[in-house]
């Protein structure tokens, strides 16, 4: 078991010591409001410390063979099934997690685990063919290097492993600043699965400290071959700015805000789409990027919906996290929870109805449905990141479809129809980089590729899409005969 006096270091440069800022963070359980740990935070400094070690380390690392990097991935999936209770209760406590959705998480990261053990092996290159005689080619895929990792709150073990897992499986280091909200199950209880698995010193450095610190000299650094992250699309814009506008260009992996649509078409199943929707949406509070942001419900059985939606919603268990039929939780800290009263606030004066009145007890929201939400108001515009759920009436098939596409966000989508072949067909309309057909939109597996489009992100995550993310390539030609040059 690990001891709390053991979670208050950091692995930099190799060595488990404090930060050099000087500054402490107090990592709290968002349902008792305790304090479970305190952390000398991470300097400017310590980046730089933690990208040349990670530099050197990486070179070494490179250079061994595919299937043992493999086997310390594995070793990994193993100690997590080893300390599933341990780690399950890490997420319920630090990010508030209620079991349901701790177990869940812990899945991911574990079947994400064995995906990463896989793709070691899975690097290929090619050869083709020259128009010049003599000549052949040769495409060589190797490691990027030092790979800056940027991870969430909200899914912190999972979307952090999604990212180091692949990353140190081909070959790359890592540089990780997890968030403030959850170090320990977003990168300190990592880096000790790792240590444990065998993973040579230095390849994985974690900076715990506040981003407005760390974020730009993470971002900016010359030995940072790409930022991959995880958050809101008003940070990722500024991260891709600082990565490509900097003075050491590199790209990125973002996956960013989402506005989930939800579309329930006229020939559905009622029941079967409002247990999805109820799933979708209240799942770990609706503070997931892939939650249900809008329902969208046609007006033949709009008011069927409603009624049942809410029905189903009023008999979720709100309260503490720990217990086993706990669905909605605590709400992560102080700040989101304000920004929830003024989104319900806003509702209210903008003319949404309320279907379902909620309410506060603790740090725990009650969930709250509007009905007759228009695309114009906020709770349509906006990711609310919380358990509110707005439902919007569409006038048939094609009013459907043209509000699921309303928004500047694109990441996951689903679709209801009674015709899964007109289910896909509507989902092949909907601008969003994953569309789920009957069923809800929160979804994640490893093998298959995560990310959106318009501002919810670039590049992909999981599977061979990532590899490919994390990777380089390299032309090299070899020409076996002396060459007939022009001059």
């Amino acid at each position: 078991m690990w001891s709390l006096k053991d979670l208050h270091l950091q692995p930099i440069a190799g060595e488990w010591r404090a930060g050099s800022s000087g500054e402490s963070l107090k990592v709290m359980d968002p349902y008792h409001q305790k304090q479970l740990v305190e952390i000398t935070q991470a300097d400017c400094s310590d980046v730089e410390h933690a990208f040349d070690a990670a530099d050197r380390a990486q070179r070494q690392w490179a250079d061994t063979s595919a299937t043992h990097r493999a086997a310390v991935l594995r070793r990994v999936a193993e100690l997590m099934e080893e300390r599933k209770d341990e780690l399950v209760e890490w997420l319920i406590r630090e990010s508030g997690s209620t079991r349901i959705k701790a177990e869940l998480e812990w899945n991911n990261a574990w079947e994400m685990s064995l995906e990463a053990a896989a793709m070691a092996t899975r690097v290929q290159g090619t050869t083709a063919a020259s128009s010049v005689p003599g000549k052949d080619h040769r495409v060589y895929r190797k490691p990027l290097g030092v790979i800056g990792v940027i991870s969430p709150w909200n899914f912190p073990f999972h979307l952090t492993q999604r990212t180091i897992g692949p990353a140190l499986a081909l070959g790359n280091a890592v540089v990780l600043k997890p968030a403030s909200d959850t170090p320990l199950t977003g990168g300190l209880l990592l880096a000790r699965l790792y240590e444990e698995a065998g993973l040579p010193k230095g390849l994985l450095s974690v900076l715990v400290g506040a981003g407005s610190e760390l974020g730009d000299p993470l971002v900016g650094h010359r030995l940072a071959k790409l930022i991959s992250f995880t958050g809101s699309t008003e940070v990722g814009r500024q991260i891709a700015k600082g990565a490509v506008g900097g003075e050491h260009i590199k790209p990125v992996a973002l996956e960013l805000g989402g506005n989930s649509p939800f579309v329930v078409l006229d020939d559905a199943d009622i029941d079967r789409a409002v247990r999805a929707a109820v799933v979708g949406k209240f799942m770990h509070q609706g503070q997931i990027c892939i939650a249900i942001n809008r329902i969208i419900v046609d007006a033949s059985i709009h008011d069927a919906f409603v009624e049942r939606f809410v029905e189903r919603v009023k008999g979720l268990k709100v309260g503490d996290p720990s217990d086993a039929d706990t669905v909605i939780g605590p709400i992560i800290n102080d700040q989101q929870l304000d920004g929830l009263k003024d989104t319900i606030d806003r509702a209210r004066e903008s003319g949404a109805r309320v279907a379902l009145e909620g309410s506060l007890e603790g740090p725990c929201l009650h969930p709250w449905v509007f009905s007759h939400v228009s695309e114009e108001m906020d709770l349509a515009c906006n990711e609310i990141f919380g358990p509110i759920a707005g439902i919007i009436k569409a006038d048939g098939e094609a009013e459907a479809i043209r509000i699921a596409n309303a928004t500047e966000y694109g990441l996951s989508a689903a679709v209801f129809s009674g015709c899964p072949a007109r289910g896909e067909r509507v989902a092949r309309q909907i601008e969003s980089g994953m569309v789920h057909v009957n069923d809800m939109p929160v979804n994640d597996e490893p093998h298959m590729p995560f990310g959106g489009e318009k501002n919810s992100g670039i590049g992909r995550f999981n599977g061979d899409w990532v590899l490919n993310e994390m990777t380089t390539v390299q032309w090299v030609s070899v020409q076996h005969e002396p060459r007939d040059y022009p001059f």
